[in-house]
């Protein structure tokens, strides 16, 4: 999906809502447990309720790794149902790769090839040639991470170097324009460092930010709006456990979709605000 694209959707549905199907076997409701597969069974019943509410889904690829090849069929499945019914939605692989060049052109070819996903979330701790893979494919979308929402986020991200003064998240951030272009790579800002997005909007001022954190993790999406958005909005501001286990009864569904229903509200309230839409 390209940049013009993915504007438009949010314009058309009034919100910049990605859902996060970070979904736990030992977290989903105990009735879908005699599914054949109750994982996707799980996947296919939220994102029929938040379709209409979203324009990104961000499967978080270690909670399907951790049940072997099982998992990886049922996030092939979730991708495809996606595909197949909801094409105008934006697929993000959570996979936060980074290896040397050859590796990460196998990476780049699992998610983007086999997989189909937009994007991919990438570490950029080694640099140019890790990342250059993933940026070839046409349409397709590299984030990388720049400043995250952990505690253990200030062990490195905040470190200043002596001769330019640049903090790494922001060393990050300056160095990778180089790689690619607003229109195949984001970065990815937590937001409980939503402070932090008025700087880093200085910095890139017209390429998306995946911004995680509201909501169970403690963010504030009204703050992450008036420090991030930019003239074509420019932010995915993603919901995971807020939205996907709103209820473990057999209501869950049902209550994803309120729950994603409010965001989006709140969503449209804000880019009417900042003259979005």
């Amino acid at each position: 999906m390209n940049y013009q694209k993915l504007t438009e959707q949010i314009k058309i549905k009034r919100s910049f809502l990605c859902v996060g199907l970070d979904t736990d076997i030992l977290k989903i409701p105990k009735h879908l447990l005699n599914n054949s597969d109750p994982v996707f069974s799980f996947n296919k019943a939220i994102i029929d309720v938040t379709a209409g509410f979203s324009v990104a889904y961000k499967p978080n690829i270690a909670f399907y790794e951790s049940l072997g090849w099982q998992g990886w069929k049922s996030l092939e499945k979730t991708v495809e149902y996606v595909r197949e019914k909801y094409p105008d939605i934006f697929m993000i692989a959570d996979a936060k790769r980074g290896d040397i060049g050859n590796t990460s052109n196998l990476y780049a070819r699992t998610f983007f090839e086999k997989l189909e996903f937009d994007a991919v979330t990438v570490s950029p701790y080694m640099g140019e040639d890790s990342v250059k893979p993933f940026i070839g494919y046409p349409e397709k979308w590299v984030i990388l991470l720049a400043l995250t929402s952990n505690k253990g986020a200030a062990d490195f991200q905040f470190l200043k170097d002596e001769k330019s003064c640049n903090r790494l998240f922001e060393s990050v951030l300056k160095t990778s324009q180089a790689w690619g272009t607003y229109e195949n790579m984001m970065y990815v800002v937590g937001a409980t460092k939503a402070e932090k997005l008025k700087e880093i909007r200085q910095i890139i001022p017209e390429h998306f930010i995946l911004v995680p954190g509201i909501g169970a993790q403690g963010g504030s999406l009204q703050e992450v709006a008036v420090n991030g958005l930019n003239s074509r909005c420019g932010l995915l501001v993603n919901s995971s456990r807020g939205i996907i286990y709103a209820s473990k009864e057999t209501d869950f569904a049902e209550k994803a979709g309120e729950a994603a229903k409010e965001i989006q509200q709140e969503m449209e309230k804000l880019l009417k605000t900042a003259n979005l839409i």
